[in-house]
Parts: structure tokens; sequence; C-alpha cells
């Protein structure tokens, strides 16, 4: 079935591209807001087999038989309990869409197997608990934020469709996925077959069916929603049922067990804003020897957060939403929530004696693909701990895509402030004055840093040493935070 269904899908052009110029601008606008009309009248009068798959999966509407046997292996996918006929009528019994995505070797063109958008025209139909999430803003994110080193092994750790699988397929010898839903790894195993993607599955919760298992790269969307254990609409993909933020501490915690030396463990998270200031919590959950980096990208109050949560589970005009709602606020306040942080957590097996732990807020307009600046990051943290002598020695380049910015009053001749920018990344700012602009605008791969600062203040008229001494510590900030990267450590 798999073989004749790929075919099928194929030859009707079912990719990407294809669909959105089919659907144009009202039909895409209007599946954002969770209504097929627009998309209907664009399809309007078209019976072709991309037509009829647009209908069948995205729309999750019944088809004319006829229509369906030429856009499909009917017999197949009724067989495989894919479609079924209903009076004349063929229905999809899950969500089948084209994904694409680039990387650094070509675009890569597949589709992803999923249940179907809950909510659509305004259905109101409760969500099954072990529903199965297709593509969403979450699995975007961590598959933007995700390193695309080329590495031997990866853990997709919590697969649901199957979507992480596909982009860690592109740089990772071996794919092993786990979930703890049976239906999640049905849909993943029927994503990776589609697709020709050789992928270990194993069922079970965090690392328990990798047990012995060690990995180059680790990575997870899991189900870190902070609900009561019991609250009505709970979902599999989304809450785990365990107390706070304590899945995501289980999985950082436990992440290092897991790792190859020097391998990543990277989280999409949420976290509990208790009275004890968080970065001093999460810095807690650090394993011995490992570099932890969390980046917190938005804070939710706990009354936005709930009813975010709550709507998200379906409870919009339902019965049980004030009863849901004031049973978790006072979850929360048992628990001594103030407040949700969600965002980045990375862990790497850096195996120092004294690690970097790094936590920040960061709400700040980033540059996607971020994955490159993450991977990035260990090797700065490394060059910046650099010894004094070794550091001065260094031949050091300035990224190319920083970009300088002066701030000050209309009219006066001189700036009041002058910004190092990045383009790309984190898109970070460095504020420099005449001397620290001047060395790392001078840093090119010519000279080693101790020239460049003595060159430098010979200009400025500065006693080098004194110099130095002034600048280290801020050129380290600058190499920790990926401005400078080595060249040459030596000529």
């Amino acid at each position: 079935m798999i073989d004749e269904l790929r075919d099928h899908l194929v030859a009707a052009g079912y990719h990407v591209d294809a669909v959105l110029n089919r659907l144009g601008e009202m039909g895409q606008a209007g599946l954002q807001r969770n209504s097929t009309i627009p998309a209907h009248d664009a399809l309007a009068g078209d019976r072709s087999p991309l037509a009829t798959l647009i209908r069948l999966f995205p729309l999750n509407c019944a088809v004319p038989v006829e229509d369906a046997a030429r856009a499909l292996p009917l017999e197949a996918t009724c067989a495989a309990g894919l479609t079924i006929i209903e009076r004349g009528k063929v229905r999809a019994t899950a969500d089948l869409r084209p994904y694409g995505f680039p990387t650094p070797r070509g675009q890569w063109d597949g589709w992803v197997a999923a249940d179907h958008t809950p909510g659509l025209d305004q259905d109101r139909s409760p969500t099954r608990p072990d529903y199965v999430l297709g593509i969403s803003p979450a699995s975007t994110t961590l598959a933007q934020l995700t390193i695309d080193d080329q590495v031997g092994s990866a853990l997709d750790l919590g697969t649901g469709c199957g979507v992480q699988s596909l982009h860690l397929s592109t740089h990772a010898a071996h794919v092993t996925a786990t979930d703890v839903n049976p239906r999640c790894l049905g849909h993943a195993k029927l994503t990776a077959a589609l697709n020709r993607i050789d992928v270990d599955f194993r069922e079970g919760s965090l690392y328990e069916p990798v047990a012995d298992a060690r990995f180059d790269l680790i990575v997870t969307n899991p189900p870190y929603v902070i609900s009561p254990p019991a609250t009505a609409g709970r979902l599999v993909y989304r809450e785990a049922g365990l107390p706070g933020d304590d899945l995501v501490r289980q999985i950082v915690t436990g992440s290092v067990n897991h790792l190859n030396p020097g391998g990543t463990c990277q989280v999409l998270a949420n976290w509990a804003i208790l009275d004890q200031p968080w970065q001093e919590r999460l810095a807690g959950w650090a394993p011995p020897g490992a570099d932890l980096w969390v980046i917190e990208r938005e804070r939710l109050d706990p009354y936005t957060y709930i009813e975010m949560w709550l709507a998200d589970a379906g409870l919009a005009d339902d019965p049980r939403w004030l009863a849901s709602y004031r049973d978790w606020l006072d979850y929360f306040k048992d628990l001594g929530i103030r407040g949700v942080g969600m965002g980045w957590i990375t862990v790497i097996n850096a195996q120092r004696h004294q690690p970097e732990i790094t936590l920040e807020s960061w709400p700040h307009e980033v540059h996607q693909p971020v994955g490159p600046a993450i991977a990035a990051h260990r090797h700065a943290v490394t060059n910046s701990r650099l010894p004094d002598d070794r550091l001065l020695a260094t031949y050091w380049t300035l990224r190319s895509d920083i970009v300088q910015e002066t701030l000050g009053e209309p009219g006066v001749a001189d700036p009041q402030h002058v910004v190092l920018r990045q383009t790309t990344g984190m898109k970070r700012a460095l504020e420099v004055d005449t001397a620290l602009g001047g060395v790392l605008g001078a840093c090119d791969g010519a000279l080693p840093l101790g020239a460049v600062i003595d060159a430098v203040a010979q200009l400025l008229g500065e006693d080098p040493a004194g110099l130095c001494a002034a600048l280290l510590p801020t050129i380290r900030t600058a190499v920790c935070e990926d401005y400078l990267r080595p060249t040459l450590a030596s000529r």
C-alpha cells in the first residue's frame, strides 16, 4: 500500500507549493482560522486528483468514490484503514499533508501523517485524549532551533507524528524515535514509510525505551503543559500528568546519561515561575559536567496561560470551562506558580570541570533558523575561556553579518551610542566605545588580537598593556556571544 500511495501522491503533484498555489492566499488564510469555506471556493469545480487530495485530507471532506479512485489506490487505502467508504463517499481517517523544508543539501519534500485538525468550521466535537498532533508552530520552532550538524545518532524523544524524525534523517546516520502513545507511533511509522526514512521506533515514556543507549543529538517537544493531573480535556500530546514542570526537569537532568561525549539535547519547554528566581531554580537542573543554556522567549501570567490551553483543548463554550479554570488556578496556587516561562533549553555533555551555565530572558527577534547559532555557542564558550596568552595570540575575525548602528541627537557631530548588531542568529547587540569598536572592527584575521590591540592603543595614544587589561573582559564576552570567530591560532 505504501509504495502505491506514494506513487499516487507524486503523480497528483501533492506537494507543498502545488497545494498552496491551488488554495490561493484566501484559502490558506481560511485554514489558518480553521475555516474550510474559502478553500472549498478556491477548488470549486475542480475534480483533479490534486483537488481531491486537498479535500480529502486538509479539508477533512468526504469525496465521491470515483474521484478518490483516481487520486488514491482506494482498495489498498481502505484495506489499511486510511480511508473508509460510507454511502458512496470516501472519507480519510487521518490527515496526510505535504511537508517540505530547506536543508544545506537542498530542498526536502515529503508528507506527514497525523489526526485531522480539530475545530474545523466551528466543529465542537471533543478532541480524543490520544490525539496525534500534526505540524504545529511548536514543531516548526523545534525544527528551526535544532542543530543540523552531521551526527552518527539522534533521538526524537516523544515523536508524535514523526516530523522531527524527518528533519533528523537529513543529518543523522541513525534515528531513533520514541513515544508513550501507540497511536502516535502508528502515524509516525506511516510518515517514515511514505518518505522512505529508516527510523527505529520504540514505545515507552521518557528515556525508558532507550535506557542503555547514547546519542549525539536528542530533540524533544514534550508534553510540557503545566496542568492539574485530572484536568478536563487532558491530551496526551501536551500533558504528561506529572506535577508542575517535573517532566521537563526529568528530561533535562536525565539527558546526560543518554548523550555521547559532546552530545547535545534540545528541549522546547515550559517551566514554572515560583518565588525562587527562575534562573536559580533551573540552573539546579544542569547535569554534572554539562553546559546548560536556557532561553526564556516568553512569559505568561496564570490566567493567560490557563485560558490558552483550555481553548486549545476545545473547552470554549463548554459547560466545563469555569470549573476547569478554577481547578487549574487552585492547582497553580497550591504549587506556588506565579507565571509560566516558555522557551528553549540546550544541554551539552561538554564534560567540563567548570560547566557554562547560561540562563537568560530573550524575547527579542531572532533570525530563523537559529540552529546554527546554537551549534556555534558551544565552541564560542570554549574559545572565550582561552588563557590570556592564547586569546591574544589568536587571529580573530568579526562575523561578516555584523553591522554598526549609531544613535544620537540630530545635529550632534558624534553619536551618543555605537552598537555592533548581529543580523543573523540571536541578533544580539553590543555597545562599544572608540577603543573596543576599533579593536573589533580591525579583527579581520590578518593579525593576532594582541597586535590589533597594540595598534589601536598607538592610534589612541593609550598604554597598550592598560588598554589590553581594560578590553579583555568585554572581548571575552564578544567571543562567547559569537561576535568573533578564530581564524588561526598562530602563524
